[in-house]
């Protein structure tokens, strides 16, 4: 029996779909994972749903909260199925999602296309009104010019309208009125407003991240309410938050409003936990590196916090190895966990180029049909398939989520065997290797190209995948130090019930910070610390679990980006000199200078945090996917159980540990030991070699 107070998450990937439901007051976890179902991602929700019950023999009664991380948004966006949306902007900018920005994706293509606007320029429509850049009024508002732009959307069969106007973020009334105006003459649309959504310089990217959130809102709204609705139906009444981007938790109810704060909703999860997992362990410098069914994900810790971004590219392409191609997708200005993502997960599929070169991803089997050896129809060789044929992933690990067919596995790389003029074990290698190079390249744009040593730093690896190639990883990059946490296959929704919740609240004001007003700055700073507390009441966070952290976004004057600087006094007068000593010692690790320019404060952040007193993260004891019954000490030849380790106890390698959802791979050169709260630690026992490998013996 339960005490009656349990805590639920449900994290959907683009593979699985992983559930994590935790006991008030005795921390007891169950977890679990099913297939992903991707043509209704919520009877995936459910189905993990139910089989917690099961586990836990609860109550639907007994939840007391639900937390979720959804890949909806993000879905919606890439594959082009959002609402049908109209832009109002400023007259005379009617072209500005046409122009973007004079930047090609491909430098060296003349003929490369720009994504397709999402608001075709036909329903883009002007509004006669005009600020100047300190918000003064030059054009009054013309509202006979917001009905007619109605009635021609109306005419389209728009169903969401985003509105962006000049200079809204210094003087909001013209668009708050204009917004009236639709809600009152079309009260069942949906309405996106630039100075609520992005109140922030850079009008292509202000417009841009307001026609993401208007085109995608349908859509989100749809699921949440479907999902809720859902969850009701079953008994569930408590309420629903979801994962945003920055790795914080908001409201259902928030989310409905900002979808655009979801792009990177699974993601951010995961990372969130590394932070909490680093905590545990009195780290403050760790790479978190996710491998999951279809991406692998690495992301930066630095000082105990996850790195973040305030601007980003939404479906951007897949440039030359693991880089992004800048421009090739849509500009969103907010809070973004740091992450580099590539299409080199456990499906993604293996394939021979023109040059008669192995390549893998970033084209993912999915869920559906998923790889080979999952038995259901997949027969392209995948990495997961490649570990099958190598041995590293043995079919009981998978026994509670689906059945793997060798067989299925050795079959899938006989084309591409033959195509090689290797045998099939050789070829499968070779994949792996190929993944492995382009994780090893993600890890060393997440942090030699932001300026820091990966020597310095702790890999903590997580997701069904991550365990097989953290050490190997680690090796390459001469990282000393490789954390396998508790439960790794399902970490990313285990970090949403160790998140706090999130508010952020910024303001543009462009200061030259040696000529800053103190009184300007209170001022500006204060008005936000009131806007997060208020966002944080209305969410109901007790009055002891409200912190405000203030930020600064500043450049060199005559720079065009901003680097983002923490601001820890509280008092007016030593802001500016916090800046200059934050902002030199920021620029000089990221570009390897810092000048006597004057600095320029581009805009004030404030970020509301609903903290969450959480659990400590530890192994439990109830748990069947961590705890196998009668599992033995050790299993031939170099394999072991993690759920059999004791704490302190060490496992010398080359060796494989196995758990449920995911395996360890324990290197040539290398010993893994368990720690008293769960975790594995992979340490070099002596001078680690360039490349970790695996003795004979361990493959069969």
């Amino acid at each position: 029996m339960t005490t009656g107070r349990l805590r639920l998450a449900v994290d959907i990937g683009g593979t699985f779909t992983d559930g994590v439901l935790i006991e008030d007051g005795t921390d007891r976890t169950w977890t679990h994972k099913v297939l992903t179902t991707p043509v209704d991602p919520s009877e995936g929700f459910m189905a993990v749903l139910e089989a917690l019950f099961a586990m836990a023999a609860c109550r639907p009664g007994d939840i007391v909260s639900v937390t979720h991380a959804t890949t909806v948004t993000t879905n919606t966006l890439l594959q082009r199925q959002g609402a049908r949306t109209a832009l109002l902007v400023t007259a005379g900018f009617e072209d500005i999602l046409e122009v973007g920005r004079q930047i090609r994706h491909e430098l060296y293509n003349l003929q490369t296309n720009k994504p397709l606007p999402l608001v075709p320029r036909e329903l883009c429509f002007g509004i006669d009104e005009r600020l100047d850049y300190q918000g003064r009024v030059l054009t009054p508002l013309d509202e006979a010019t917001v009905v007619a732009a109605l009635d021609g959307a109306a005419a389209a069969g728009v169903e969401s309208i985003a509105i962006c106007l000049l200079h809204s973020y210094v003087n909001a009334a013209h668009e708050q009125r204009v917004a009236e105006i639709v809600r009152s003459l079309r009260p069942g649309i949906r309405v996106s407003v630039s100075s609520e959504i992005a109140p922030q310089i850079k009008e292509y990217w202000r417009a841009s991240t307001t026609v993401v959130n208007a085109y995608v809102a349908n859509a989100t709204d749809r699921y949440l309410g479907r999902l809720e609705a859902r969850l009701r139906e079953r008994g569930v009444v408590a309420s629903l938050h979801v994962m945003g981007s920055s790795g914080a938790l908001m409201t259902a109810a928030t989310a409905r409003t900002r979808p655009v704060d979801l792009v990177e909703s699974g993601p951010a999860a995961g990372v969130s936990a590394a932070v909490r997992v680093a905590a545990a362990l009195g780290i403050r410098d760790a790479i978190s590196f996710d491998m999951g069914g279809t991406t692998a994900k690495v992301g930066l810790i630095l000082d105990g916090e996850a790195r973040t971004l305030s601007e980003f590219e939404v479906g951007a392409a897949q440039g030359s190895g693991t880089a992004v191609a800048t421009a090739s997708g849509y500009p969103v200005l907010g809070s973004i966990v740091d992450l580099i993502e590539v299409g080199a997960g456990g499906g993604s599929v293996a394939w021979i180029d023109s040059g008669g070169l192995p390549r893998v991803g970033p084209r993912s089997a999915g869920a559906d049909p998923g790889p080979a050896c999952y038995g259901r129809g997949g027969v392209e060789p995948t990495v997961t398939d490649a570990n099958v044929v190598l041995g590293m992933i043995v079919p009981e690990n998978f026994d509670d989520v689906v059945r793997l067919d060798v067989g299925a596995a050795h079959r899938s790389f006989v084309p591409l065997a033959a195509a090689l003029g290797l045998d099939v074990r050789a070829a499968a290698a070779g994949v792996v290797g190929v993944a492995e190079a382009l994780m090893a390249e993600a890890v060393r744009l997440v942090s030699v190209e932001r300026g820091h040593d990966p020597r310095e730093f702790c890999l903590i690896a997580f997701g069904g995948a991550g365990p097989l190639h953290a050490c190997r990883l680690a090796a390459q990059l001469g990282i000393p130090r490789v954390v396998i946490p508790p439960n790794p296959s399902v970490l990313s929704a285990l970090g949403m019930l160790l998140s706090d919740v999130q508010h952020e609240h910024r303001r543009t004001r462009l200061l030259r910070a040696e000529a800053a007003s103190e009184a300007e700055i209170a001022v500006i700073l204060d008005r936000l610390d009131a806007e997060a507390g208020a966002s944080l009441r209305r969410d109901r966070i007790a009055a002891r679990d409200r912190r405000l952290r203030r930020r600064a976004e500043a450049r060199y004057a005559g720079q065009s980006w901003t680097l983002t600087v923490n601001l820890v006094s509280r008092r007016p007068d030593l802001v500016v000199d916090e800046i200059r000593r934050s902002f030199d010692e920021l620029h000089r690790k990221a570009y390897g200078y810092a000048r006597q320019e004057p600095i320029e404060i581009v805009s004030f952040t404030v970020v509301g945090v609903g903290l969450n007193r959480g659990r400590k993260l530890r192994e439990s004891e109830v748990n069947p996917m961590a705890r196998p019954p009668a599992a033995p000490e050790h299993r031939a030849g170099h394999r072991w159980r993690r759920a059999a380790l004791a704490a302190g106890q060490r496992v010398a390698g080359p060796a494989v540990i196995d758990d449920r959802g995911s395996t360890t791979v324990v290197g040539a050169g290398y010993e893994a030991e368990e720690t008293a709260d769960g975790m594995l630690v992979l340490t070099p026992v002596a001078q680690a070699p360039g490349r970790v490998a695996l003795d004979p013996s361990l493959r069969p």
